[in-house]
């Protein structure tokens, strides 16, 4: 039986990534990368230290009083970066996945929290080049973009076909419409989200166009439920990646499916844990739960893959490809920032 403790932190850090979000194609274009940030475009103060530890017992506690940790949270003037690994940083100032970031193993341990006041006129649009202008300025950030071919694992049409169900795209948020009692709004890279603390335990994440999802954790089977309505193959994808499954390879939409659809999932939670083992975040877990890292053989879709088998249920499949992956290159970055 997992610890409940483990299972409140796998929920609590793996709801907070925005790359969990997205739903557009991780090859597209990410034009913020190609030009340096503006040197108008900075936060007119902002402080850099290393994080804490995560208090592990007060996100448990946070969860079971309907409370969320928030990783990311820009509201009027400020910015706040709360145990935000430097990988993440970098991802969120360049408008790009956490995936699409290759440099150094340190950039998913070293953590930060940051607080940053916007300047008068600022919008959330212009915090990322905020962003990169910051990490230039403290961390000595240089990177380049460049598009190769890399090994992939190619997310595809089982035999037989899918057994996805296709409906209408959702409509965008409306920001301007009062939040409803127990939702919270979230910024992403890929836009706003409202999350909502459902009673029986699990969270809905409404993400507009983008469609709707909710994760629900099950500490005595040891699995993560997902049912997500309209949701884009392309996001799906990009989703696996983030939840693990691809062990540290990019998964990549190769099914042909352009629509939005109905799907649910069942994930085992020593594959999510694995996945952030590999980010650098350790979760406890009790006796003969399993977790820690060495969980290649949880995703390998070669073998007895409990994420294939779940991908199976509903007619996909993951396969060693490859296809041209654009990357972020840190050419450059400093472990510690310079002075606040």
């Amino acid at each position: 039986m997992q610890n409940p403790l483990s299972v409140a932190c796998i929920t609590a850090v793996l709801i907070v990534p925005s790359a969990l979000f997205a739903q557009t194609s991780p090859a597209a274009p990410a034009s913020p990368i190609a030009r340096p940030a503006s040197t108008s475009l900075t936060f007119d103060v902002a402080s850099v230290r290393p994080a804490a530890p995560i208090d592990q017992a007060a996100i448990f506690a946070g969860l079971r009083e309907g409370r969320r940790p928030q990783w990311m949270r820009i509201e009027g003037s400020r910015a706040t970066y709360t145990y935000m690994s430097l990988k993440e940083l970098i991802a969120s100032a360049h408008k790009v996945r956490t995936y699409q970031v290759s440099g150094p193993d340190w950039l998913t341990t070293d953590r930060f929290d940051i607080m940053a006041k916007l300047p008068d006129g600022a919008s959330k649009d212009d915090v990322p080049a905020m962003l990169q202008a910051l990490l230039t300025e403290r961390f000595k950030l240089a990177a380049h973009l460049e598009t190769k071919e890399h090994p992939v694992l190619g997310l595809m049409s089982a035999k037989g076909g899918t057994k996805l169900q296709a409906v209408a795209a959702p409509p965008p948020i409306d920001e301007s419409a009062p939040l409803k009692p127990g939702e919270t709004k979230v910024d992403s890279t890929d836009g706003p989200l409202h999350v909502i603390k459902n009673p029986d335990g699990s969270t809905t994440y409404l993400m507009g166009s983008r469609g709707t999802m909710t994760l629900k954790v099950d500490g005595n089977t040891g699995t993560m439920h997902l049912t997500s309505n309209g949701m884009t193959m392309t996001g799906f994808a990009s989703m696996l990646t983030t939840l693990g499954g691809g062990n540290g390879r990019q998964v990549v939409d190769q099914t042909g499916l352009t629509g939005n659809y109905d799907l649910a999932v069942d994930f085992s939670l020593s594959d999510l844990v694995s996945s952030l083992h590999d980010q650098g975040i350790e979760i406890p877990v009790g006796p003969g739960g399993g977790g820690g890292g060495g969980g290649a053989a949880a995703v390998d879709p070669s073998g007895d893959s409990t994420v294939s088998d779940a991908l199976a249920r509903i007619g996909l499949k993951l396969e060693k490809s490859k296809a041209m992956v654009e990357q972020l290159v840190v050419d450059h970055v400093e472990k510690a920032a310079t002075e606040n």
